[in-house]
């Protein structure tokens, strides 16, 4: 399925947080929102899981407008990780992965064999089957993360939304959920602090600045020296990855110039 951010935009009191975004996922693409801290990223994946109304514009899911759809089959399409994502409550690993099925199960229903058998599949993929007993609130930051990732993939949505899948992530983890990622043929809107993982697992991206779109391509089309100068505010040197040609991005932290600072 694929996902349109039609014309969205976002505005709290008089300040405008997202402003006019066209933004086309087509079916089983990875696109990465990019850009920096402010531009509007979580933001806009809050209106494509609905914890938020954009004042204008409207998010469709193979046309239909996600808005005008009741709150559970709109759960069964979209499935999301949000920065959100944590609970005070300590159920255990296993209770936390089948409240992915929530929206498929009727009333009081209890889970069956597939809904069970799906759980199964998703704590092994994300390597906390044996944290199945264990409470939540006893995990690690990053085991944590990785259960909650197992539970958006249980929904079984059409679209995948994560805001920063890779925080808490060792590099063993970062790099197999992104590696999942592209294998499974999701559709799938992420956001990515580290433009080299971006680079690497998505598609296409899509940069962000003062909550409009700068631009949006290829990642060989997007990151360039130059645009990492204008939006990122960094100089860098981009080069192709010597195996996959992927560009990668060099940072030169000798230019960066602080002020007050004294040799």
């Amino acid at each position: 399925m694929a996902l349109l951010l039609d014309g969205l935009s976002v505005s709290a009191g008089t300040a405008d947080l997202v402003t006019d975004l066209f933004l086309t996922v087509a079916a089983g693409q990875v696109v990465g929102l990019v850009g920096p801290n402010g531009s509007g990223k979580t933001t806009t994946l809050r209106c494509v899981y609905r914890a938020l109304r954009p004042s204008a514009g409207a998010v469709r899911v193979d046309g239909r407008d996600l808005a005008a759809l009741p709150m559970r089959e709109s759960a069964r399409l979209v499935g999301a990780l949000t920065q959100e994502g944590h609970t005070d409550l300590d159920f255990t690993v296993e209770e936390t992965v089948a409240l992915g099925r929530v929206p498929h199960l009727r009333g009081n229903r209890a889970l069956g064999a597939h809904d069970r058998e799906l759980c199964r599949r998703a704590m092994e993929s994300m390597e906390v089957a044996h944290l199945a007993g264990r409470g939540v609130l006893s995990l690690s930051g990053g085991e944590r993360q990785r259960v909650l990732v197992a539970r958006a993939l249980v929904q079984e949505p059409r679209v995948l939304i994560l805001d920063e899948p890779t925080n808490h992530l060792d590099l063993h983890h970062q790099i197999r959920l992104l590696s999942m990622l592209r294998a499974a043929g999701h559709t799938a809107l992420v956001t990515l602090h580290d433009l080299n993982l971006a680079a690497s697992a998505c598609d296409r991206l899509a940069v962000l600045s003062g909550g409009r779109l700068v631009t949006a391509g290829t990642p060989g089309e997007v990151l360039t020296e130059a645009l990492l100068r204008d939006v990122f505010g960094v100089e860098a040197t981009v080069v192709p990855h010597p195996l996959t040609g992927v560009p990668q991005v060099l940072y030169d932290l000798g230019s960066a110039h602080l002020e007050g600072t004294t040799a």
